[in-house]
């Protein structure tokens, strides 16, 4: 009976509506408790739209919740390279596709229609995992001519997120990079994060790692809404206390910063933080690319309706009258006298609480390599 009560309509994808409009079909709440995205969207490669629609048969209750599926990913190469101006860093590795934490506002969410996926719900419920990344990194660091640089790892998805605890890929990552005198950094949501204290603290000896705590706001209960797996803002602070007090440096990642929602918490954020020994912060102006337009317009919507219009506004008013502006140099800081003040009000709060005083850069000249798969021992 299910399969009359919830139907699809597909149809040519229709052009992309106004921030006025309303944006997507909303899944029953029951099924997506737990979830950031409220809707599910198609692709943009997709060649037909999808949507949810009751044919007026009668409830759907029937239907069960969206569980977590998750599939494994055999790529051909881990390290993926980027030559961006707006990163600090070349390199990168994602043991994971998709997030679990589920945050409204990810970035990365348009990713996963590459997969034949959803940036929605999808992006947070049908994950990919990619259990060979540290037998993959061991030979490419072994390549003759490798030059080593600090590799991000949780710049696109969070690499210890909730299905790490049954993978532990980002633990094997760890080993390989500790076993080469190799330099990483983290960023993270998660607690989980202090289960490889004991590898993370023998790198930061050696000047190895730096671990960056993303924490987009204070308030548990707009923390809850919009990030809905990921740790809370106390166990992320304590967290970043663990974490220091094992001699490991933190920094704390204040991203995104959102207009008229989490904007007024930049000080208490780096104060708390700087409390709990981090040393470094930073910050990202909320980005709204392709997909996640419509999905952060919903989740505005439904969880703060009497603010949505003005927070759009803004975003536009550092976009040049956009919801989002790619070019680089201004897709994460924004341009205008609202992205402006933004930016200055970051700057004294960090130094006023004595963050970012000295930028700490990793040691690359321990690096060994690993011994390649089959390659004959020196004699010398």
């Amino acid at each position: 009976m299910s399969s009359l009560r919830h139907r699809f309509a597909a149809s040519s994808v229709a052009p992309a509506q106004t921030v006025e409009d309303f944006v997507g079909v909303q899944i029953d709440p029951e099924r997506r408790r737990g979830r950031g995205a409220g809707i599910n969207p198609s692709g943009r490669f997709e060649p037909n739209q999808k949507e949810v629609f009751d044919d007026g048969w009668g409830s759907t209750d029937d239907l069960p919740p969206l569980r977590t599926e998750v599939h494994e990913e055999r790529p051909r190469k881990i390290i993926t390279t980027n030559q961006s101006p707006d990163i600090s860093f070349d390199r990168s590795i994602n043991p994971y596709r998709g997030c679990e934490h589920g945050c409204a506002y990810c970035f990365a969410r348009p990713t996963h229609a590459y997969m034949g996926f959803s940036p929605g719900l999808d992006f947070e419920t049908r994950l990919f995992a990619k259990p060979d990344a540290a037998r993959l990194l061991k030979r490419e660091l072994a390549k003759p001519g490798y030059e080593p640089r600090t590799i991000a790892i949780g710049t696109n998805t969070d690499p210890y997120q909730p299905i790490e605890k049954r993978y532990r890929i980002m633990r094997e990552i760890l080993e390989v990079l500790d076993a080469a005198n190799h330099p990483v950094g983290i960023v993270t949501k998660s607690a989980m994060v202090l289960r490889d204290t004991d590898i993370l603290s023998r790198m930061a000896e050696r000047n190895l790692v730096k671990v960056a705590l993303s924490l987009t706001t204070l308030d548990r209960k707009l923390a809850r809404t919009m990030e809905p797996r990921a740790a809370t803002p106390e166990r992320r602070l304590s967290t970043l206390r663990q974490l220091s007090e094992a001699g490991i440096p933190t920094t704390v990642m204040v991203a995104p910063i959102i207009p008229a929602l989490n904007e007024s918490e930049i000080e208490r954020i780096l104060n708390a933080a700087a409390a709990a020994g981090a040393r470094e912060a930073g910050y990202v102006l909320l980005r709204l690319p392709l997909e996640v337009r419509d999905i952060f317009k919903d989740f505005l919507e439904r969880a703060y309706p009497d603010r949505a219009r003005h927070v759009l506004s803004v975003i536009r008013s550092m976009h040049g009258g956009k919801d989002y502006d790619s070019t680089w140099g201004h897709r994460q800081r924004g341009d205008g006298p609202y992205a402006w003040q933004i930016g200055r009000r970051f700057e004294i709060a960090a130094r006023r609480a004595n963050l970012n005083g000295e930028k700490r850069r990793l040691n690359t000249d321990l690096f060994s390599p690993p011994q390649a798969a089959g390659a004959q021992l020196s004699l010398f």
